[in-house]
């Protein structure tokens, strides 16, 4: 079922989007503890692998690349090797045209975050905050003067680290205001005036707080600390972002809107601002209201906080998001196609998290099968099923199987707590889809060997495990099957 949200995606092609401010590279050094330093009471990492990525106005930019939304991205970066790893990604990009200003008097903000498992030791920065030089920043914006030419909405994504000064943030609402360009702003700090005029900010609820300096845990609470601000600073609307409350939009027509957080389980927060106003953004250049924005926003940011780093949520996920959300199902967004499942677990490698597998036709969800998942799980951190597809279960069962559909048989696991994805496979076994996935734990009944399981020695090969699962006894779907088709005389 199309959501009615989903035709403004299509339309983000044709509406380029001005991001200016301050960009950066977010590395994360994963590894793992066994021990304290003999040097001084603090654990010693050992590091197993790094990823950079691109963080700030950067990570504004990749997430409208995401969402397949043209972009500028207009920075100021330092003249070092930091500033050619952040060209070196968006080169990579289809969507994203980079203006990055090389500055030899300063530093490319690189952020190092130190992780043991999903937990984060230490985070070193090195950067410059200074503002820019009167000779960087006329040539940002002349820069700016000329894109805004060819952009329809401009974000001003500012982390504090100098680029966007008071002076420059005023100049750049301007130019845009006197281009009929509605600005976005990704507020830093307690000042807002460096903000005037523009058309939305879009502060957490702490940063909506410290702004206002008002107290901001309930609705009432924040819609009088959003008016206080949207007088002060003649801002057209404020979307505030509250955690688990959801978002919150209030305009200085008087409207103001409520929507609550997707319900999902939150991995990693990093990046998710980023997201909303990369969203809000895009569908205001596809002629979207503002309240339509943020419904879209909150979508985008349900799906990047289940994810580890710095994310993005692409088309597709959204697409598949707003559906689940039309039809009331939440359990759609497990059950995945094969490139969606690869980015899915591409995601949780980066994360340091043992991927567990498992198959089988669960024609008649029973006592046994929910056993064998829950020691699935149990031997992993993310759980993934393999669902025969009607036409193979047919071909092993016989004709008048399955019972229930390969859809709903995939739904009905995807409800389970214990189980992360889902995916259908249409050959008698996994073996080819076991050789994809490539799990780090293979989990089948105990009514097997080890000698016998589908893709034991492929897994065992490169030092996965293989776990049977110890079996409920009197627990069959064709004996429940057989019992259901007796009828008493």
């Amino acid at each position: 079922m199309t959501h009615p949200l989903e035709h403004f995606l299509s339309a983000f092609q044709h509406a380029p989007v001005l991001c200016v401010g301050d960009i950066m590279l977010d590395k994360f050094v994963y590894g793992t503890v066994t021990r304290i330093s003999p040097e001084a009471p603090i654990p010693v990492l050992s590091i197993d692998r790094q990823t950079e990525m691109l963080g700030g106005a950067g990570n504004v930019s990749l997430n409208l690349e995401a969402f397949g939304a043209p972009n500028f991205l207009l920075s100021v970066t330092g003249d070092d090797s930091v500033a050619t790893k952040c060209s070196t990604v968006i080169e990579k990009c289809a969507h994203v045209q980079a203006h990055l200003l090389p500055d030899a008097t300063r530093t490319t903000s690189v952020k190092i975050r130190h992780i043991a498992g999903i937990q984060q030791l230490l985070r070193t920065d090195e950067e410059s905050t200074a503002p820019l030089s009167s000779t960087m920043e006329k040539q940002l914006l002349e820069k700016a003067e000329n894109l805004l030419e060819k952009a329809s909405v401009l974000v001003l994504s500012d982390y504090g680290k100098g680029v966007l000064s008071d002076s420059v943030c005023q100049k750049l609402i301007n130019l845009a205001k006197r281009k009929h360009r509605p600005v976005i702003v990704d507020p830093k700090g307690k000042d807002y005036s460096k903000y005037s005029g523009a058309s939305y900010v879009t502060p957490n609820r702490q940063e909506l707080e410290l702004a206002s300096g008002l107290p901001t845990e309930t609705d009432a609470e924040v819609v009088t600390a959003c008016r206080a601000l949207l007088t002060r600073y003649d801002l057209a609307g404020i979307v505030a972002t509250r955690s688990a409350k959801g978002m919150s939009l209030v305009l200085k027509s008087g409207e103001v809107f409520h929507i609550p957080t997707e319900a999902v389980k939150v991995f990693d927060v990093s990046g998710a601002g980023d997201t909303v106003v990369a969203m809000l953004a895009a569908a205001l250049g596809a002629k979207a209201s503002m309240l339509e924005a943020m419904q879209l926003a909150n979508v985008a940011a349900g799906i990047v906080v289940r994810k580890p780093g710095t994310a993005t949520a692409n088309l597709e996920e959204i697409k598949q998001a707003l559906r689940a959300k039309q039809s009331g199902i939440h359990q759609e967004l497990k059950v995945k196609e094969w490139r969606l499942l690869a980015e899915q677990l591409e995601e949780w490698r980066a994360a340091g998290l043992r991927i567990g597998f498992t198959n089988g036709c669960f024609d008649v969800l029973h006592t046994g099968h929910i056993s064998l998942l829950a020691q699935a799980k149990a031997a992993c951190d993310r759980l993934v099923v393999g669902v025969n597809t009607d036409a193979s279960v047919k071909r092993l069962k016989g004709e008048t199987r399955p019972m229930n559909g390969e859809r709903d048989r995939a739904m009905v696991l995807a409800a389970l707590e214990v189980v992360d994805g889902v995916i259908l496979f249409g050959e008698d076994t996994p073996e080819q889809l076991i050789n994809k996935i490539r799990p780090d734990v293979l989990v089948k009944g105990a009514d097997y060997t080890i000698e016998t399981v589908v893709g034991a020695k492929f897994v065992q090969s490169y030092g996965g495990k293989v776990v049977l699962a110890n079996l409920k006894q009197g627990y069959s779907t064709t004996n429940l099957i057989e019992k259901m088709q007796v009828r008493p005389n």
